[in-house]
């Protein structure tokens, strides 16, 4: 087995992993109304954890061959994490950061 696979792997399994565990321990000292507790924040962040480490499957090859698509990629995440932050639903951040990323491809292909 190459050691970029390993290395990918253990990347995601681990981001993947604080995706899920971060917004439970976040979520601790807040009194808000929660429909589900603590079960429901982990059921709502597997949407955007699958979403990111697809994400990162997907993009490291091509990140490797042309380091060009970095910043893009970037500029995927970061709307990817703010729209879903703002909106709780992993339908529209993935259209929206897939449309960010091609903007910004196109952009700094272009420049």
């Amino acid at each position: 087995m190459s050691h970029d696979v390993l290395f990918l792997g253990i990347l995601v399994g681990c981001v993947n992993f604080l995706f899920r565990y971060l917004p439970l321990r976040i979520r601790v000292g807040q009194s808000r109304p929660g429909k589900h507790g603590a079960t429901g924040v982990l059921l709502d962040t597997i949407g955007i954890a699958s979403i990111c480490a697809l994400l990162v499957v997907s993009c490291v090859p091509e990140i490797i061959h042309d380091s060009r698509r970095l910043l893009p990629t970037l500029i995927g995440f970061a709307v990817l994490g703010l729209s879903f932050w703002k909106t709780r639903s992993i339908i529209f951040p993935t259209l929206l950061s897939a449309l960010a990323y091609g903007i910004a491809w196109k952009l700094l292909a272009d420049a």
